[in-house]
């Protein structure tokens, strides 16, 4: 199982005290790297949920590292023009020598501030799921380094090339797949499209079935899925009184939604060897991948006490 962390990009945003402070948000990548652990990733929202752009953020962190995996988690294709994207993803991957993975999202609709971030992106909501599936084709048709024409239900343009080119030739490709909205398409779309998933709010039986669907599917498609990846994105906040926990993470994500959108679906909230437990189910369902977001405005603290307590105990394992 490899470790990934949340940066608080959002977190950030909506704490007290003024604007986000990015003197810590590298500092939280960097004790990331020198812990030993795998990657860093950023969540992404224009308006709906005011954060940094991502891809902007991990080009500044990718000259504070070295090693990490620089991810996003996830990215809303759909908000852009894909040609646009794949020249910024590609100057990313330039500046971080071939370190980013991208986990990629149709996005959510169901608030009135979600429908009019796609509104002011000039996006009809009924074309999220196509418009991604578009964008995908296209970049991995730029990233051959040829002239491309696209001629789409919602892209057109004539022949073009875009450089930089990712340094390995591409950039890795994960879809989301949640087992609570019972989409067989967004698991059709991970088989056919995607370079393995990412997923969240579900639990480890969830995810398990979710990644022997998605498998299953892939070979249906005549591909081999050996190579794909599959992460795992779950809310932690360690303390050594659960109910302490609890408190503070369910304030934290309050203000960070708005609404607990997804009630008892996060966490464990409480000690550290419950959160070594979780993160072992979940490893033990298929995620070779586990993303923690600390829900805590105590960023540095939560991640110190991760780093200190939490992760003896998976290595022990």
């Amino acid at each position: 199982m490899r470790i990934g962390i949340l940066l608080p990009t959002r977190g950030m945003e909506v704490m007290d005290g003024g604007p986000p402070d990015p003197g810590l948000l590298l500092a939280l990548a960097e004790l990331t790297e020198s812990a030993g652990l795998d990657s860093v990733w950023v969540g992404d929202s224009l308006t709906a949920k005011p954060r940094l752009d991502p891809l902007t953020t991990l080009a500044a962190v990718a000259t504070r590292t070295q090693r990490v995996r620089l991810g996003t988690a996830v990215l809303l294709p759909s908000l852009r023009p894909p040609v646009v994207l794949a020249h910024v993803i590609g100057s990313v991957d330039y500046l971080s020598q071939g370190r980013l993975v991208l986990g990629m999202g149709v996005g959510g609709a169901f608030t009135e501030e979600m429908r009019r971030e796609w509104v002011a992106a000039g996006v009809p909501t009924s074309q999220r799921g196509a418009r991604l599936e578009e964008t995908i084709h296209i970049l991995r048709d730029l990233w051959t380094g040829n002239e491309v024409a696209y001629e789409g239900r919602h892209f057109q343009f004539d022949p073009v090339a875009v450089r930089p080119l990712p340094p390995n030739g591409s950039v890795p490709l994960l879809t989301a797949c949640h087992s609570h909205t019972g989409s067989e398409r967004q698991l059709r779309r991970a088989a056919r499209l995607g370079d393995g998933f990412i997923s969240i709010t579900a639990s480890p039986e969830e995810f398990g079935v979710v990644k022997d669907t998605v498998w299953s599917y892939a070979e249906e498609e005549g591909r081999d899925p050996s190579g794909f990846q599959s992460v795992f994105y779950m809310t932690v906040n360690i303390a050594a009184d659960p109910a302490k926990a609890s408190e503070e993470a369910n304030g934290f994500l309050l203000r960070y939604y708005g609404v607990n959108h997804w009630g008892d679906k996060w966490g464990p909230f409480g000690r550290p060897e419950a959160v070594a437990r979780r993160m072992q189910e979940y490893a033990a369902a298929g995620a070779d991948t586990v993303v923690v977001r600390f829900a805590s405005f105590r960023f540095l603290d939560q991640l110190e006490t991760f780093v200190r307590e939490v992760v003896p105990l998976l290595s022990d394992s």
